[in-house]
């Protein structure tokens, strides 16, 4: 700039150099050069200022000088920010897709109990949209008493639990507060624990009324074998009926431990083949014994093969056989078939010629303790497990149980195992479990 305006005043000089304006023409020059070094000095820094004031989406532009070495400068501070920003914006995004992929809500509430953000399944726990109701006071979303009366609450150690959305279900909610009066509420499903907890409370309140009425039996006939003179007939006969209720015990301890077993032990192999009808083979023999002669019963296994654990089908099927035995009146027919489904498929069904069941009592046959007639069962000796260890059995080997029934008429109780699990049986084949 200093050598521009020194040559413009050189050059003015000059060119008035025979004249008495000749200082006046190096001051012109000058003053000539210095006003056009400004205005392009300013329009540089207008391009640099419209640059900064728009969005920076294309590149700075390209001077040489002062304002050349400040736009690059500004390009590059402003080219890290924008890449920080992302970064964190990257960041940002990745933990709200882990809180989305959460199988629990998350809800932020401001001071003012709006709704400042929450994923997918709060709203879905909580009956909300997780877009159109932002800024929405919870309070007039959410209208359970419990959960109001809590959010006000001072003392949010405790969780607080709601209907679900349509009354399908239990919902939790923890309440924690942070920031300058802010919230956080987190959110989880709890209807299949609150219904497993139900059941195991169920299981042991008929646990133990299953055991306490043996025990009381056996204590009261204790206490009449020492304490009164008993003949020999009589003797007999409490010790009779002591024995019935020792294998009454027995049998639930039995079917306690079977279930244990089929809750916690692996999934049955699916390469351990064994011929039905060896299966069938030992729920003949104990058929026979329990029946004593009683019941005509028919047996046939066809010529199947299945995959699984030998000892659960035959405690399945045996419990299946065996239950016929004991509804059935003397006389009434037990018979055991098997039928080849469209899917490949094997169905095993037990028919008998008994009473019936009730259509209202089907859907909670296989229920733990579940009896249509308690007293009756109690009398045959059923323990009130047998239908659900067939359940399980049939669900470990990837099939189902199916009832049906006809008062009057007797009932079907079939075992339904996939076409994974089933093959056909040729002549050449052993009689032995074959492993593929």
């Amino acid at each position: 700039m200093v050598l521009a305006v020194a040559g413009a005043a050189t050059a003015g000089a000059w060119v008035l150099a025979d004249s008495a304006w000749a200082l006046w023409g190096a001051v012109g020059g000058a003053g000539l050069a210095s006003a056009l070094v400004c205005l392009v000095d300013s329009w540089r820094g207008v391009r640099l200022l419209r640059w900064l004031s728009g969005h920076q989406d294309t590149d700075a532009p390209v001077m040489g000088g002062f304002w050349g070495e400040l736009s690059a400068r500004a390009e590059r501070v402003i080219r890290k920010r924008e890449r920080d920003t992302r970064r964190e914006q990257d960041q940002l995004q990745q933990f709200l897709n882990g809180i989305e992929a959460s199988p629990n809500g998350v809800l932020m509430l401001d001071a003012g109990e709006q709704i400042e953000w929450c994923n997918q399944m709060a709203a879905d726990h909580l009956g909300l949209d997780a877009h159109r109701d932002l800024r929405q006071r919870i309070t007039n979303l959410v209208r359970a008493p419990a959960f109001v009366a809590h959010l006000h609450a001072r003392n949010h150690e405790q969780s607080v639990q709601i209907p679900a959305p349509g009354g399908t279900g239990l919902i939790s909610i923890v309440v924690r507060p942070y920031g300058e009066g802010q919230r956080l509420l987190l959110t989880q499903d709890v209807t299949a624990r609150e219904r497993a907890d139900k059941t195991r409370r169920d299981f042991v309140a008929n646990v133990s009324h299953e055991i306490r009425t043996p025990l009381t039996v056996l204590a009261g006939f204790v206490e009449t074998m020492s304490s009164l003179p008993l003949t020999e007939v009589e003797r007999q006969r409490v010790l009779g009926l002591m024995a019935q209720q020792t294998r009454r015990m027995q049998s639930l301890v039995g079917d306690l431990l079977a279930l244990a077993r089929l809750e916690d032990s692996p999934r049955p192999p699916t390469d351990q083949w064994w011929p039905l009808a060896r299966v069938g083979a030992a729920v003949e023999a104990e058929a026979r014994g329990l029946s004593a002669g009683r019941h005509p019963l028919e047996f046939d296994w066809g010529v199947w093969q299945v995959a699984g654990s030998e000892v659960e089908l035959q405690s399945g099927i045996g419990n299946l056989v065996n239950n016929a035995i004991r509804y059935t009146p003397e006389g009434g027919t037990i018979r055991v078939s098997t039928v080849s489904r469209v899917d490949g498929g094997l169905e095993i069904r037990v028919n008998d010629s008994g009473a019936g069941i009730a259509p209202e009592h089907l859907p909670r046959l296989a229920e733990r303790f579940y009896r249509v007639d308690g007293s009756r069962s109690r009398e045959t000796g059923g323990t009130g497990l047998g239908l659900s260890i067939v359940k399980h059995v049939a669900q470990r080997h990837g099939g189902e149980l199916r009832i049906t029934s006809e008062l009057g008429h007797g009932s079907c109780f079939t075992l339904v195992l996939p076409a994974a699990r089933v093959q056909a049986l040729s002549q050449t084949q052993p009689a032995e479990p074959v492993s593929f």
